[in-house]
């Protein structure tokens, strides 16, 4: 069973874990721009942190003995990830749309926390 905390730390990693997928995928296009040398920058700088963070709560995930075993699609709608910990495996159900407005909220933030710097 994955306590409160421990479902939080998961989220997150999934969450991460999406916007670095997205993010490899969106550069193959940005590349293509005729302004790519204004854009590559900052999503190499963002894909820097984002699998920094990715490595660092995969490493407390890990300790905790949590680690996920695999996405399955539902539907268009829904989507299962298989998290595998010390005593169960637990199957989390959630809403691809969620999901898709989660990584882009983290995104920005992570954007806009730039900004102030």
């Amino acid at each position: 069973m994955i306590n409160p905390e421990e479902r939080q730390l998961l989220h997150k990693y999934l969450l991460i874990e999406l916007a670095v997928k997205s993010l490899q995928i969106d550069y193959q296009k940005v590349e293509q721009l005729k302004m790519n040398k204004v854009f590559l920058p900052l999503m190499d700088s963002l894909l820097k942190e984002l699998r920094q963070e990715y490595f660092d709560l995969k490493r407390q995930l890990s300790q905790q003995r949590i680690r996920v075993v695999g996405w399955t699609t539902i539907d268009e709608y829904f989507s299962d990830v298989q998290v595998a910990t010390a005593g169960d495996d637990v199957v989390l159900r959630y809403a691809n749309m969620a999901l898709k407005t989660k990584v882009e909220q983290l995104i920005a933030n992570h954007i806009e926390e730039r900004k102030k710097l």
